[in-house]
């Protein structure tokens, strides 16, 4: 059972950030079975173009597949995107990604995820979309401790402007599910990693560094634990939450209100792989699978970076059937595996 959509039912799919780690994986499940595919990705150099190009030309290797060179910013283009391809259902995984970069930029945040989120949502309000699924993110927990965190759990101390701008984007999808009743559903997606991943996250940086033999940056003195959550078990709950469309909790009470919820057609869930691994071992695993030791530098926790994630995936086991169960051991190997083939190393 691949989620809640009937077989020969395909569908017009807008998914934003096409030529991104999620977003062409994404994009190449979606057209296998069936459905059409309209990505926009503007290809910004954040980090290495000519792997986004790689990963776009996989996905064109597809029929059904229709590439927009756009950013989610420029509004005029996005309102004539929607109005020409009138998508049934969108996809929203474009954004500023990235912890520490917000620290540095902030208004790189502020433009991509705050303003292009907007543009997306008023283009599913006025064209009639009928459910909008949005990448959200584990660091919307930002100081909370109490673990496994829960989505019914309170989220309003963000320690990063990134993770401010992926709480003010579920906060922006309420707003027009309630006043427009646009279906939409929210994913915090836990520390995602595999084959076509992106260079900016440990996995890449490690392994990059202890192939060529230079010291890799151990930060919280290798403490820090991470619900790291392989690839393909992020877009199968992505694609399982895009069939169930988002419907109001018909319990939902403003005397106590469940922040996961609405009386509005508004969802939100974790999705990641609930089994916190130790830093200091995740890159043991990397160690084993390259066949060579990491020369380590420990440092202290980065600001805006948090010990901890852990994600509860109850909701998501209950409403579509699904748990990510990939291991680290199995996930790291295939990352490593795709790492020399790509690189040729």
């Amino acid at each position: 059972m691949r989620g809640f959509k009937k077989k020969g039912n395909s569908m017009k799919i807008l998914v934003t950030g096409t030529a991104g780690f999620i977003g062409s994986t994404l994009a190449m499940r979606l057209l296998a079975r069936g459905d059409e595919v309209i990505g926009i990705d503007d290809l910004n150099d954040y980090y290495d173009v000519t792997l986004k190009e790689a990963r776009l030309k996989r996905v064109k290797e597809y029929s059904g597949f229709t590439e927009e060179r756009i950013s989610v910013e420029n509004r005029s283009a996005i309102e004539a995107l929607f109005l020409k391809h009138q998508p049934q259902r969108v996809v929203h995984l474009a954004a500023q990604a990235g912890v520490r970069y917000s620290l540095e930029n902030p208004h790189a945040y502020i433009d991509s995820n705050i303003v292009g989120t907007t543009n997306i949502l008023e283009g599913c309000r006025h064209n009639k979309v009928e459910h909008l699924v949005y990448a959200s993110s584990s660091s919307v927990y930002g100081a909370n401790t109490k673990m496994p965190f829960s989505v019914h759990d309170n989220i309003d101390h963000p320690v990063s402007l990134y993770a401010a701008s992926k709480k003010a984007n579920e906060l922006m999808a309420h707003t027009y599910s309630h006043l427009y009743h646009l279906p939409t559903t929210g994913l915090r997606f836990f520390t995602v990693y595999g084959p076509w991943g992106r260079p900016d996250m440990a996995l890449f940086m490690f392994t990059k560094n202890i192939l060529e033999g230079k010291p890799i940056d151990v930060f919280n003195y290798g403490k820090c634990k991470r619900d790291f959550t392989y690839i393909d078990d992020i877009v199968e709950g992505v694609i399982r939450t895009l069939d169930k469309v988002a419907a109001p909790n018909i319990d939902w009470s403003g005397d106590a209100p469940d922040p996961a919820t609405s009386s509005a057609p508004y969802k939100i869930y974790n999705i990641g792989n609930n089994q916190p691994v130790e830093l200091l071992y995740f890159i043991e695993v990397i160690e084993k699978c390259l066949g060579k030791k990491a020369n380590k530098n420990l440092m202290p926790l980065q600001p805006g970076d948090v010990p901890q994630t852990y994600a509860n995936v109850d909701d998501l086991i209950k409403d579509v059937g699904f748990k990510p169960e990939t291991s680290i051991e199995d996930g790291i190997a295939r990352f490593v595996e795709w790492y020399r083939r790509y690189y040729k190393v």
